[in-house]
């Protein structure tokens, strides 16, 4: 379903029901980074999900990475220019799929070759598999591409177990890397399907491969309190997937985002995961739907929406990021695609929901609509964000290009967001460092 659609759903359902929307405060990025195209003359670059790299001897240096889809991967500055552009890969037969890279993460201090290496963690849709990017604060410093494919060469597809089932496209899709000790490892979802995989990084000859730790299957369907099964909207043939992922580094948590559905919350107890159990639903959830083959999309039956749905995500619920603060404190923040906010959640205890907000237009920067991806790091990013960043993907970059959709990603200081809320949110720049892994 389009986002556009998503939007006009969302608001009938709301006048329908009579449920208050919640009201979010606005708050505006200071940076931008150049829009990008998905048609031919732009290399079919679609913006899609961003990750934040913390530069551990200029700060201000540090660097944003964002996933293109088929156009592959930018390296940006903290002031939006682009550093570095890697493709994604060929196809390696004439009817075999391209790469694609969906989701982006950073691990901190992997073992690689005897010599700790951080790293950028790329989900492959196209080829489904995880790559893997050396980052060299060397050649940050040094003006240089600061990029290198590590991926080892015998990396298999995550969830197929053939090529043939690779081009089928229920390929590796949303993303979220952690450590723990001197272990590292990836948390990738399949996309059209509910399941979850738990990979654990491998040193092979000086290169990253990955092995099966554990797989979980979200459900398909629910029962609804009155009784009914209901199943989430979704093309004939799939199922309600999930992108959206970050991992509490500190608490191993897994929160997921299963679009149509909600937001999830898993333990990873030994690295395995534990029992999920669903924290927040979208207001669509529970509603009938049916699929209209013409437009090729769900139609859903807001008239007989039972009320089931929760009060602070419209579907699609999408990118989920972490800000730590002392004590297990700071908050969950996720997308909520379908009105163009991002909902507040505590990370500690029941994670309980706090407001909402939405970046708007300012001065430097348009706002930010149907975002897929979101990072945050709480630590200071020399003069220009000094107390954190938040980077979110713009699903709708303006001004527009004639008529071509355009697409990038907004960099707002993390005190600006913190500050908007009437009860502003912490702020705390020194009890979390992403390097430290204990």
């Amino acid at each position: 379903m389009s986002a556009s659609a998503l939007s006009t759903l969302t608001a009938a359902l709301l006048m329908v029901t009579g449920a208050s929307a919640p009201q979010p405060v606005s708050v505006s990025a200071r940076v931008e980074t150049p829009a990008v195209h998905d048609d031919e003359a732009g290399g079919n670059a679609d913006a899609d999900d961003p990750a934040v790299w913390a530069d551990p001897h200029h700060p201000g240096r540090s660097l944003v990475i964002g996933t293109l889809k088929e156009a592959g991967l930018d390296v940006y500055g903290l002031d939006g220019t682009r550093l570095q552009h890697i493709a994604a890969p060929a196809a390696p037969g004439k009817d075999a799929a391209l790469g694609r890279f969906n989701n982006v993460d950073v691990v901190y201090g992997f073992e690689l070759a005897g010599r700790k290496t951080d790293l950028a963690l790329v989900s492959d849709r196209g080829r489904d598999r995880v790559r893997a990017y050396a980052i060299d604060p060397a050649a940050v410093a040094a003006g240089r591409p600061p990029l290198k494919d590590v991926t080892a060469t015998d990396a298999a597809p995550v969830f197929s177990a053939s090529e043939a089932e690779v081009d089928d496209q229920r390929t590796a899709y949303g993303l979220a890397a952690f450590s723990d000790d001197d272990h590292a490892y990836a948390v990738v979802s399949r996309r059209s399907e509910t399941r979850v995989r738990l990979l654990r990084l491998e040193d092979r000859n000086g290169r990253v491969g990955y092995s099966t730790e554990d797989t979980l299957d979200l459900p398909a369907s629910f029962t609804l309190p009155n009784g009914r099964s209901w199943t989430p909207c979704a093309d004939p043939g799939d199922h309600a997937q999930v992108e959206g992922m970050v991992v509490d580094q500190e608490e191993h948590v897994l929160y997921a985002a299963q679009e149509d559905v909600g937001l999830w919350r898993v333990e990873l107890d030994d690295e395995e995961f534990d029992r999920p159990k669903l924290i927040d639903r979208v207001r669509e959830y529970g509603t009938p739907w049916t699929y209209d083959a013409e437009e090729e999309e769900c139609v859903i039956d807001t008239a007989h929406d039972p009320g089931f749905g929760g009060e602070h995500l419209s579907a699609d619920a999408e990118g989920a990021a972490i800000y730590h603060a002392a004590d297990g404190k700071g908050y969950l923040l996720a997308s909520s695609q379908g009105d163009h906010t991002f909902a507040v959640y505590e990370r500690q205890g029941r994670n309980a929901y706090l407001g909402s907000f939405a970046v708007t237009d300012s001065a430097a920067t348009d706002g930010v609509q149907h975002s897929d991806g979101a990072a945050v790091l709480n630590v200071p990013l020399g003069r220009d964000f000094p107390e954190g960043l938040l980077v979110t993907h713009d699903g709708e970059a303006t001004p527009a290009d004639g008529d071509r959709e355009g697409t990038n990603f907004k960099f707002t200081g993390w005190d600006s967001v913190a500050n908007a809320f009437p009860q502003p949110l912490t702020i705390d720049t020194r009890s979390f460092d992403p390097r430290d892994t204990d």
